[in-house]
């Protein structure tokens, strides 16, 4: 993780860069599900709406990682997958079953993530799809959830945010910036 240190006659202090977590399947690239096998694989693969430009303005100023639960994808085929679509260039690191050991839904899924990325919950911000997988989970771990809703009907949890679009979560950080900035 990168920070930033200052350093004065009497204290030093460390300023963290927020964490992003990103779901992949449905979240930053198109899950087809009629498609078996890795999806570096796949004959085609896609990103969803909006997330070449999210990533590229979310990681200016934050880290991003994956956090899927692929199972049948290594740390490296998830990486070639998104090599594919151009979002490998933004993304920090890669967790999945093959290098955590633990199934994603699992409680102690994200606080391994956590631990081996040497963050903490308050700047670690989950994003995905699912209330079940991502959400609920992220929450139980003292991490901030945004809920890309899309048309699901589930009622949110009312500590998430919930999103429709990834273009969205860009506009939801620049307002929770400037409120940390008036507040």
């Amino acid at each position: 993780m990168r920070a930033l240190t200052t350093q004065s006659t009497t204290q030093t202090t460390t300023i963290s860069r927020p964490i992003f977590l990103f779901d992949w399947g449905n979240t930053l690239m198109v899950d087809f599900p009629n498609v078996d096998g890795k999806m570096c694989d796949w004959p085609q693969v896609e990103a969803v709406n909006s997330a070449f430009e999210t990533l590229a303005h979310l990681s200016q100023h934050a880290d991003i990682y994956i956090a899927t639960s692929a199972q049948d994808s290594t740390e490296s085929d998830i990486e070639k997958a998104f090599a594919r679509v151009q979002l490998s260039q933004f993304i920090k690191g890669y967790f999945c079953f093959a290098n955590i050991g633990v199934s994603k839904g699992d409680p102690a899924f994200l606080p391994a993530i956590l631990s081996e990325i040497n963050a903490n919950s308050a700047t670690t911000t989950m994003i995905g799809d699912s209330l079940a997988k991502d959400i609920k989970p992220a929450l139980a771990a003292g991490i901030q959830a945004v809920w890309l809703k899309g048309q699901q009907n589930d009622e949110a949890p009312t500590n998430a945010k919930v999103i429709n679009d990834l273009r969205e979560l860009r506009e939801l950080v620049a307002k929770e910036t400037t409120d940390m900035r008036l507040g």
